[in-house]
């Protein structure tokens, strides 16, 4: 019985057409057992000629469905129709609920949410991020950057999830950086648990952790530098310019390049932001050594001192 409601639910769901998510929730958490069947049927297309049955399917109509109450058919898609259009459905059928929605922000565009148990994100500019109507502890970066005080609760930690890492709270305040295969965090106050069922690693006030290519690295960092882009400021230890192009792109919402000798320069000190881009590169290039040229509707860093181009 529970596969024959599954299955209609996954017909139903696939339309696209379909609005009733409200329905689908409720039949969701009414049994834990009902999740895994229906994300296992979504994820099936390999398997559905033993799925799909010869007659249509027959699920009941909600309550709250446009007409009459009661029961009635919905049919498969004709020959291979239906295999086709589950390519690519994403295997978790959970991530399209409808308690789960993204806030994205564009470059030089900044954001503050304000979750129900007390917790404040600040988005950067450019970043992309999940969160969950339903569970105010959990939240998911998927590019960008954001900055995160942490509503501290030892019985229900916060976790934020950062492609195939996992950061949890341990009553904090702290800054995530997420832009291709690398990962930054730093720590400004409390402590945050990096993969705390597998490395475990605790990052308390002062620490970061930066994960790439390269591996993963844990060093010391200045408090007053955390998500210092709030205050309209990037402020850093030895980081190379290939970093300080990004952040200052995401910041400002400008679009930065750097020569290959230029983003292997390594700069310590503080940038301040300045949305004149004439002004502000005019002050940030030299201050790393550096030249700012002008090209198109961006920048291009260069080796060597001089005003903007």
């Amino acid at each position: 019985m529970m596969n024959e409601e599954a299955l209609g639910w996954v017909i139903r769901t696939r339309d696209p057409e379909f609005a009733d998510w409200e329905a689908f929730t409720t039949w969701l958490e009414a049994d834990p057992a009902r999740a895994p069947v229906y994300d296992a049927l979504m994820a099936a297309d390999a398997d559905l000629a033993g799925i799909v049955p010869a007659e249509p399917v027959t699920i009941a109509t909600p309550a709250n469905d446009a007409g009459s109450r009661g029961w009635r058919p919905v049919r498969w898609l004709a020959g291979g129709a239906i295999a086709a259009a589950l390519v690519g459905v994403v295997s978790v059928g959970l991530l399209n609920r409808p308690d789960i929605y993204t806030v994205t922000t564009r470059p030089g565009e900044t954001r503050s949410i304000a979750l129900d148990d007390g917790t404040r994100v600040e988005l950067n500019g450019g970043t992309t991020m999940r969160f969950d109507r339903h569970d105010a502890r959990f939240a998911a970066l998927d590019s960008g950057e954001a900055a995160f005080t942490v509503q501290h609760d030892a019985a229900n930690p916060f976790r934020v999830t950062v492609g195939d890492a996992l950061f949890e709270d341990a009553g904090t305040v702290f800054n995530i950086v997420h832009t291709g295969g690398a990962t930054r965090i730093a720590v400004s106050e409390g402590k945050v648990i990096y993969n705390p069922k597998a490395e475990a690693i605790a990052l308390p006030a002062g620490r970061g952790l930066s994960e790439d290519e390269s591996g993963l690295r844990v060093m010391d960092i200045a408090t007053d530098a955390v998500a210092s882009w709030r205050q309209g400021r990037l402020t850093y230890a030895n980081a190379p310019v290939t970093q300080i192009s990004a952040d200052i792109a995401r910041s400002l919402g400008v679009r930065l390049n750097a020569t290959p000798g230029a983003g292997a320069v390594r700069f310590t000190g503080t940038i301040r932001l300045d949305r004149d881009t004439v002004r502000f590169f005019g002050q940030a290039a030299p201050l790393m050594g550096l030249s700012a040229v002008k090209q198109g509707d961006g920048w291009l860093l260069k080796e060597g001192d001089g005003p903007p181009r």
